[in-house]
């Protein structure tokens, strides 16, 4: 299955209402609202039973996110960086379908991942999903254009921090990955275009 994060984002109406957000900020979703995110990233996320954070999702310049789109309760909103976003009211939906159907897609690519049995596999895809969506090219391979502390990549597969941190060692001593300044680089010989 290839991905196919657009290189374009789709066209919506001038005239929709735009806020913009600092990182760590937690937006507010009012009622049948969608967010477009016009430019930054985000992360979806709510919590299991036992307080546990789950993240949903790491969405970019282009995606749409918001309650209606998830039956999740608690649903929360958390900007990774400073970000902008433009309001869709449920009369605008319409005109926001290409988006819509990208998040589902992404969706499910997410849940492909969490779905892989062993813990290194989960941890390699998603860095490799991070790579395609968020990442640009460097001369070593793939920067993943997001810094993601070890704890945020266990809650996105369901780990422990400690896990992660020992996963990404070996994966660096292997040759899969390179760090660099808080980020991650993915090595060409490893990157793989195609979802999991």
């Amino acid at each position: 299955m290839q991905s196919s994060f657009p290189t374009q984002l789709p066209a919506l109406p001038s005239m929709l209402l735009q806020h913009t957000f600092s990182r760590y900020d937690l937006i507010p979703m009012p009622p049948n609202v969608l967010l477009r995110i016009e430019q930054g990233t985000v992360r979806t996320m709510t919590w299991s039973e036992e307080g546990t954070m789950v993240t949903l999702g790491y969405w970019g310049n282009g995606d749409v996110v918001g309650q209606p789109l998830s039956s999740v309760q608690p649903y929360q909103v958390e900007c990774l960086t400073s970000v902008e976003v433009s309001y869709i009211f449920s009369h605008q939906w319409h005109q926001a379908l290409d988006a819509i159907f990208l998040h589902v897609q992404q969706t499910e690519e997410l849940f492909s991942i969490a779905r892989c049995e062993r813990v290194h596999q989960r941890l390699q895809q998603i860095l490799f999903w991070l790579a395609r969506k968020f990442g640009r090219p460097v001369e070593q391979g793939q920067l993943i254009n997001l810094r993601l502390t070890h704890q945020e990549l266990a809650e996105v597969i369901g780990t422990t921090r400690v896990t992660v941190t020992r996963l990404l060692s070996r994966f660096e001593q292997q040759g899969i990955i390179r760090r660099s300044c808080r980020h991650f680089i993915v090595l060409p010989k490893n990157f793989k275009t195609e979802s999991p």
